[in-house]
Order: C-alpha cells, then structure tokens, then sequence
C-alpha cells in the first residue's frame, strides 16, 4: 500500500514538474496556433460566406482547401531537409513555425480588409495560402514537439497539452467566432483572430529548441555517413531513390493538376473535391508511404544480410550525386531508419494506426445528418451539446489522459482510452434506439434537472443527447492523448517531421475507406447496426494494443533495461 501511495505522489509530482516547464508553455500555445487556422479556414468561413451571400458552387471551391491538410505529408521531407536562409538561426524547428505563424497573422488580417463577393479571387488565394501554411505549420510543430521532450517534459505531457491547445482554439475559432462575429462583423473577428496568430509567432520567437545533434546540423553528417563503408551502394541508393521520386511525382502532379483544373475550369466541368477525395485519395497514399515503405524494407533487408555495401569509404560526393544524396537522404532515408527498425513489427503497428482512431475519423461526417436528421435535434440543441458542453469534456478527458500517463503509463492508458471510446458507441446504439437506457440514466443522477435550467433549450431530450456526447468525448480525450504520446513515440527524433506526417496521414485512407461504406450500412440498415459495428472495431483495436504492449514490453525485457523507445525519453525517477 505505502509503494502504491509513493507511486501516486511521484505520478503528481512529474506532472507538476512537467506543467511547470516553459516547454508545456509554449506547446499549449502552439498547439493553440495550430487548431485556430484550422478552425478559420474550414468551418466558420464558409459561415461568412454565406452572410455574405456567395452562392454554394462557389464555397464548394473553397473544400479544396481541405486538401492541404490532408496531404501535407507530400511536403513534410522539405520541413526536415531545408533550411531557410537568415530564419535557420531560429532554430530547425522555428524557422518554420515562427514565419508560417506571422504569415497567416497577416493573411488573416489582410482577408478582414476585403469583401468576399466582390473581391472573391484574391480571397479565395489567401485562403489557399492559408491553408498550406497552417498545414506546414503542423508539420513542424509536430516535429518540435517530438524533438524537444525530454525527461522533465516527457512526450507523454507534451502531447496531452498539444491536444488540449488545439481543442480550445477550434473553441475559440469555432463557436466562440460566430457570437462574436454576430456582435461585431466578420471582418472585425478575422482582425481579432489574425492578431492572436501575429502575437503568437511573436512570442514563438522565445520559444526553446531541441539540444543536441538534431539541432546541429545531423543531417548533413547523415548524408556523409551514406558514403562509407557498411553502407549501401549509391548505385542501389539511386535507383530506390528513381523509383520512389517517381512514385512521390505522379503523387504531387495529381494533386496539382486536380487543384488547377477545380480553380480554372468552367463549373460543370470541374471535378468532385469528394470523389477525388474518395477515389484518388487512397492511391496517393499507396504510391507516396504503402509502395516507398516496400521499397524500404527491401534497402533494409539488403543492409541487414549484408548485400549491395559498401567493402571501404567512398570519395565524398559532388555535383549530381551530391544532390541524389540529399534527396535519399529527405525522402527515403526516413522510411528505411523506420523499416528497419521495426521490421516486422510495422505491420502491427500500422494495424493499430488504422484501426484505433477508426471510429473517430468516420463518425465525424455524419454526426450531424444524425443529430439533426435521424433524432431530429435543433441547431442550437447541437451546439450546445457537441460545441460547448462537448468541447469541455473532450479537455477533461485530455486533462484525466495526461494524468494517466503519467500515472499508470502509456500503453495502459492506451489500452483503457480505445476500450472506453469503443463502448461508447453503445451509448450511441441506444440513442439510435429510442434513448431509453441514457434517459433514465440522465434522471438518476439529476443531470436532467440540471440541463432543464438552460434558457430556452433545456429539456430532458437535450440532457440525454448531452451526456452521450460528453461521455464520448471524455473517451476521445483519454485515447487521443494516449494516442498521440504512442504515435510520437515511435518516430526517430532524426526524421519525426516525415515520418510522424506519413503515419498520421494514414487516418486519410481510414476516413476516405470507411465512409463510403458506412454511409451504404447507414442508408440500408440503419444507425444501430453501424454503431454496433464500430464498438467491435473499437474493441479490435483494443486487441491490438494489448499486442503492442507485449512486444514493447519483450523488447525493452531484451535489451535488460527498460528503454525509451525512439521519439521519448526516459521519464524521471
């Protein structure tokens, strides 16, 4: 009992230690500025949008930008690989955040002066600019994240508080955006909002970097270390590196050509962001992470057994091999580090990624053809339940994650968050069925009474639709910082910008996957069956966590201590 009673209090005392560290800060804001942009871009513009009468073919142009998110992968090797001129001295991480965020500061500032209908066109290009940067400004943050953990800060902590800025700036940019636009103009709060994003890339400046070789130059040693001996041939090198270039080409054209077409072509002709989406989508993730990754494993496997190295040094490289060198280094290095690395253990890893935040990424598109359409909800019924009462939950949940991960760890925490958001789809089945079961359970613990207080709305079908979604997205907020912290985990500090960027891109193939099926199950059997479907998913992935855990934990028993994984540190005793 005494040792349990100690580990509580060390498990209170690291996360003091971690809330108090200027790194937690400084992730809690950036984590801030990168959910705000978000929030802007693609949810309450197209609100101003539409006051501002732009008809719906028009705002259909401005989904494109969604794409920037969805993709950002394409160009993560860049905010690995280069750096900028003057802005390197920030910092490898910084000298993109810090730009990116005084760039969409000004972007947003500069959409507040014009008039959406009349003066559409340079409109709808800072939009897109936007975008693109807020989705380079992930990638990099995400990459900081990863890079500056440390055994105070743990990855665990700085995930959690990630999450926790992001959340309450789509708040703020969200919900909290349109009262205040209906209150002082649309033009006013994007000024408002721009500002915010302006003082945070200042602040940004302040920010700490990563210590060691990560931050000195490593990749430039990386590339000199591809020519000596033990190494593979650069002729093998180059035509993995052909191949795999070719592969990320097409990836880019395609994406490319689809943007210029949707923005150029006469509307009848243009092509559907949502079949593109669904039907491109998956084959760009193939041929830019499923065929590298093989090719990948191949270069290992060679490594491994020896073949195709390099028997003394080679002269260092010059001119166009020089070049070849680099662009392996960007663009497959990361994957065969990763590949190797894991081996086989890859393919249970990426059953985890595509299965544990499965429901998540679905459940998003019909969420609200649910509540509005199949139980028949208001408008404001919704936001209340899901924008303001849900927002809360999802933070409590992160909040109640971070302890746990400091507490019991992070596979355990992992395992409880994806048991917990798989049963809660049973809550869902029972809305689907009536509501019965979270209507009497509502009554008994008096959250009916006190939901009946809220002016206007407040009633007993708002209370059970209410605690459904906050019981939901208390789960959300426990698998989702135990999820992060895991998938961070796992990254090489050495390439966590690219590989972090392709592992959670895979979330795409999920969504473009499972909603087009799911929303077939929905129209021939109904929401019951689809939410009890998702709860077996759910539990399925619970499963493969529990094998994860085992393997992580065989393979620190292996090395005889217990090891910090790739993208962690040890925590403090």
């Amino acid at each position: 009992m005494a040792e349990v009673a100690q580990k509580k209090v060390s498990a209170w005392r690291a996360l003091g230690m971690a809330l108090g560290n200027r790194k937690t800060g400084f992730m809690l804001l950036f984590g801030f500025a990168s959910g705000l942009p978000f929030a802007l871009f693609l949810g309450t513009l197209f609100a101003w949008l539409s006051e501002a009468e732009v008809d719906l073919e028009t705002m259909g142009i401005f989904s494109l930008i969604g794409l920037a998110y969805a993709f950002q992968f394409l160009w993560s090797p860049l905010i690995d690989k280069v750096d900028l001129p003057v802005l390197r001295k920030l910092g490898r991480r910084k000298q993109w955040i810090v730009p990116m965020q005084l760039l969409l500061g000004t972007i947003l500032v500069t959409m507040s002066a014009l008039e959406p209908r009349t003066q559409l066109g340079m409109f709808s290009l800072l939009a897109g600019i936007g975008a693109f940067a807020s989705a380079t400004q992930d990638i990099a943050i995400n990459a900081w994240r990863i890079d500056v953990a440390d055994e105070t800060a743990t990855i665990d902590i700085l995930s959690t508080v990630y999450q926790m800025g992001y959340r309450l700036s789509s708040l703020v940019g969200g919900a909290l955006g349109l009262i205040i636009a209906a209150r002082i103009g649309w033009p006013e709060t994007y000024m408002m909002m721009g500002g915010i994003l302006l003082a945070v890339g200042v602040v940004g400046l302040w920010a700490p970097n990563a210590e060691g070789a990560a931050e000195l130059g490593e990749g430039d040693e990386q590339v000199r270390a591809l020519r000596r001996a033990g190494e593979l041939n650069p002729a093998v090198r180059n035509r993995a590196l052909v191949l795999v270039g070719l592969l990320w080409a097409v990836a880019i054209g395609t994406v490319l050509a689809f943007m210029i077409m949707s923005m150029t072509y006469a509307p009848e002709d243009r092509p559907n962001p949502t079949d593109f989406t669904l039907n491109i989508g998956p084959w760009i993730i193939v041929a830019t992470i499923v065929l590298p990754a093989l090719i990948a494993g191949w270069l290992a496997s060679q490594k491994k057994q020896g073949r195709h190295l390099l028997v003394e040094d080679a002269p260092a490289a010059s001119g166009g091999a020089y070049a070849l060198d680099h662009l392996y280094r960007a663009l497959v290095l990361p994957l065969v580090e990763f590949v190797g690395r894991m081996g086989w253990s890859l393919v249970l890893i990426l059953a985890v990624v595509l299965t544990y935040r499965i429901c998540d990424a679905i459940w998003g598109t019909f969420a609200y053809p649910f509540y509005l359409g199949e139980l028949q909800y208001t408008n404001d019924d919704v936001a209340f339940a899901s924008k303001f009462f849900g927002v809360g939950a999802i933070i409590a949940g992160l909040a109640l994650g971070g302890f746990l991960l400091t507490a019991i760890g992070r596979m355990p925490t992992l395992l409880i968050g994806g048991i917990l958001a798989a049963l809660t789809n049973l809550l869902y089945a029972d809305m689907a069925n009536g509501g019965a079961n979270m209507q009497a359970f509502s009554n008994a613990i008096g959250f009916t009474s006190l939901i009946e207080q809220v002016p206007g709305i407040g009633d007993a079908a708002l209370a059970k639709l209410t605690i459904t979604i906050a019981f939901e997205n208390l789960a959300i907020g426990i698998a989702g910082a135990a999820y992060i912290a895991w998938l961070s985990s796992i990254v090489s500090k050495k390439f966590s910008a690219v590989q972090y960027a392709l592992l959670s891109s895979l979330t795409l193939l999920v969504g473009t996957l499972g909603r087009g099926a799911l929303g077939e199950m929905i129209e021939k059997q109904g929401y019951y069956d689809v939410f009890v479907l998702t709860t077996w998913i759910g539990l399925g992935a619970a499963v493969l966590v529990c094998i994860e855990w085992w393997r992580e934990s065989r393979g620190k028993d292996a090395a005889g201590v217990v090891a910090p994984e790739a993208g962690e540190v040890a925590p403090a005793e």
